[in-house]
């Protein structure tokens, strides 16, 4: 929302961008020749099963591309909205070509209200994970951002409960704030927790090297220092309990093709 001269903060809930034309940039992207396929995602900026998929159906028409491509794809939401689309999934998990990543950050509904206020409870976000589950879709749990003081404690739970649902593999992420973010949760963390604020904040400066931002490819999710590495302990152990990342496997890139160009030969 920076990039287009908006707020980090109530312009990014309020003033929602559209880009109404992705599905034919995808279907045009997806046709050319040097395009070697690799498994893509939706989607790493905002949820792609956000209120306005709703009206715009872009997530519904980016996976009909896909679709129609046999190009693999994996998502992230922590939305219910996802299950209308539960058709298309099954006939790309059929293939191997979709798995899913249902984000839960806390079990505790209070400070889940307080972190994400106007999102699906936890308990949804379970059931998420057990109807796609059930229906032959790879489905997994996203246990992020991890917060030292707030909610890196549930991870155990988190991870049994999903797990129990049908999850079988994760994936975490450890709380840095860039930019804008961290004036807008600095404000946020000392107006709702005031008793721990600075605790909290600390604990952030300690993984990030003094800092609570972090920009450095393979360390800037996952932190340094003792509280990083004791989350990533914990991430490890019980993923080892719960049978969870047990397999090795990948989306599959075999079935690839291009609609209409399967008869040629150069």
């Amino acid at each position: 929302h920076e990039y287009w001269g908006y707020s980090a903060g109530i312009d990014f809930e309020s003033k929602i961008l559209v880009k109404q034309n992705a599905p034919e940039l995808l279907r045009k992207f997806l046709m050319k020749p040097g395009w070697q396929c690799q498994p893509i995602s939706l989607s790493g900026n905002t949820d792609c099963y956000q209120p306005a998929e709703q009206k715009f159906k872009l997530t519904r028409q980016l996976l009909q591309v896909c679709q129609a491509f046999n190009q693999p794809v994996g998502i992230i939401t922590k939305n219910a909205a996802i299950l209308r689309d539960i058709d298309i999934l099954k006939n790309m998990a059929a293939k191997n070509l979709v798995s899913v990543l249902v984000s839960i950050t806390s079990l505790n509904e209070q400070l889940r209200s307080v972190m994400e206020p106007r999102t699906t409870t936890a308990m949804q976000r379970l059931r998420i994970i057990e109807t796609l589950s059930k229906a032959g879709i790879r489905a997994g749990v996203m246990l992020g951002p991890m917060i030292p003081g707030l909610n890196e404690h549930e991870m155990q739970s988190i991870m049994e409960r999903a797990a129990a649902a049908g999850a079988s593999f994760s994936a975490y992420t450890f709380i840095r704030l860039n930019g804008a973010i961290a004036t807008l949760f600095h404000d946020w963390l000392f107006k709702n927790f005031s008793d721990r604020a600075n605790k909290v904040w600390h604990l952030i400066e300690q993984a990030h090297g003094g800092k609570v931002n972090d920009s450095r490819w393979g360390i800037r999710m996952r932190g340094e220092g003792p509280i990083a590495a004791l989350v990533q302990q914990q991430f490890n152990t019980y993923n080892h309990k719960y049978g969870l990342n047990a397999e090795k496997w990948h989306l599959s890139t075999q079935h690839f093709n291009r609609p209409g160009t399967q008869g040629t030969l150069f």
